[in-house]
């Protein structure tokens, strides 16, 4: 079976009103992981510019940090999504020319071997946060600069962030 945009385009509008059908349950059945508020806050506040780099379609994105009220500080024009490409490194190169940015300016928080690697590709430093699916040796063996427990200590990661890591 052989798909082209046309059909991408038609799954990306199903699963977006799906997402948009659902989001109470999201709301209800789902949570912001502790500190990712005060830490978006943290950054816009010091002027950090900040977006999004996903393999979700971008509506889909923005749902889902709209749920939880995280959407605010985001720049979702600079981001990168998955109807943008498939592979990560790609995405994170991608974003980072929106962003009319250089590697050496960014640095991306994620916490997937595959966010490090796709930074690595464009040589953006990296603040691995052990909240997902990847443990802290993981994300460590994956080659990230900094490995977080989570997000609760806004003030060192925010220090990283300033301090380009």
């Amino acid at each position: 079976l052989t798909t082209d945009r046309a059909d991408f385009e038609r799954f990306a509008r199903a699963l977006t009103a799906a997402y948009l059908e659902r989001a109470a349950e999201l709301r209800e059945c789902g949570h912001a992981l502790p500190g990712a508020a005060a830490a978006l806050d943290a950054l816009a506040t010091g002027g950090v510019r900040q977006t999004v780099v996903s393999g979700n379609i971008r509506a889909v994105a923005e749902l889902k940090l709209q749920v939880f009220g995280l959407d605010t500080p985001i720049l979702w024009e600079v981001g990168a999504y998955g109807e943008d490409h498939d592979v990560r490194a790609d995405l994170v190169g991608l974003s980072l020319e929106r962003a009319h940015t250089t590697a050496d300016a960014a640095v991306l928080i994620g916490d997937t071997p595959a966010d490090i690697e796709g930074a690595h590709a464009n040589g953006v430093r990296v603040i691995a946060v052990a909240t997902g699916r990847s443990d802290e040796a993981i994300l460590r063996d994956a080659g990230a600069e900094v490995v977080l427990p989570d997000l609760r200590d806004t003030e060192l990661l925010v220090k990283l962030v300033r301090d380009g890591i």
